[in-house]
């Protein structure tokens, strides 16, 4: 598969009809009119676009240049989004991105990452085909530039330990990606976010948008509920906020 075709493969799954209600309805608990959101990992902008709708202001990393093409055509020039040619880690300067030629979602600046899904069951045939040198920076460079967000997602195939890394103080909300060949990068992540004073979190499985758990738990639980997780789940997304009610469950306050 070409990367074109790729990335069109994308944009249909993503961009599916009813998607975008479903997101709205989620992310509206964290986000509302004049807020600001960063996409670290935009991908495809369905977040992005997401976060807009809601009407916030956004901030989108994507370091691929094919990609960033792409959000920027659909940014069409909406002044309330800022794109960023960029990776984000643990300081400012330069890494190593490895892109996947077919399957551009799976690109990574972790070697560990590449590792790990080295023979491991549902990555077969994944192939690291292509690397680049690209700038890095921070979270903390981002608010300095663009204002303290209040949401972030992030979503870096193995490398969110080290963006986490560049946060020095909480955000009101964020989210992670974990998966299940590297559960320990899940655990460094719970670390980082307890040491910031995070004391709630819940999870999403894959793109359900909707939370595993009734009531947020703490970092230990967390932790435990990912490790009991089975390799099939694949992977999810981490949600952590200063404020629990945030992450009750699907009857919780959907507005902030």
């Amino acid at each position: 598969m070409t990367t074109t075709s790729a990335i069109s493969r994308s944009l249909r799954t993503y961009y599916a009809p009813g998607r975008a209600a479903t997101l709205d309805a989620f992310h509206a608990r964290f986000l509302g009119p004049g807020d600001l959101a960063f996409d670290i990992g935009a991908h495809v902008g369905d977040r992005a676009a997401s976060f807009r709708r809601l009407g916030a202001r956004v901030v989108a990393l994507e370091p691929q240049p094919r990609l960033h093409r792409v959000l920027r055509r659909l940014a069409r020039g909406d002044a309330g989004v800022t794109l960023v040619a960029a990776l984000a880690g643990a300081e400012a300067g330069e890494a190593v991105l490895r892109l996947n030629t077919a399957n551009p979602t799976v690109a990574t600046a972790s070697e560990a990452f590449i590792a790990a899904a080295d023979g491991a069951g549902g990555w077969e045939g994944q192939v690291w085909d292509t690397a680049l040198t690209l700038p890095v920076t921070t979270i903390d460079a981002l608010a300095a530039q663009h204002g303290w967000p209040d949401f972030a997602k992030i979503d870096v195939e193995g490398y969110e330990a080290a963006v986490l890394a560049g946060l020095s103080r909480p955000i009101r909300a964020l989210s992670f990606e974990f998966t299940t060949i590297q559960r320990d990068v899940a655990g460094a992540c719970l670390a980082r976010l307890s040491a910031l004073g995070y004391r709630a979190f819940n999870a999403c499985l894959g793109e359900s948008m909707a939370f595993a758990l009734p009531d947020a738990v703490d970092a230990n639980a967390m932790g435990a509920w990912i490790n009991a997780l089975p390799h099939a789940a694949n992977s999810g997304d981490v949600y952590a906020s200063l404020e629990p009610a945030r992450l009750a469950g699907q009857t919780a306050r959907q507005a902030p």
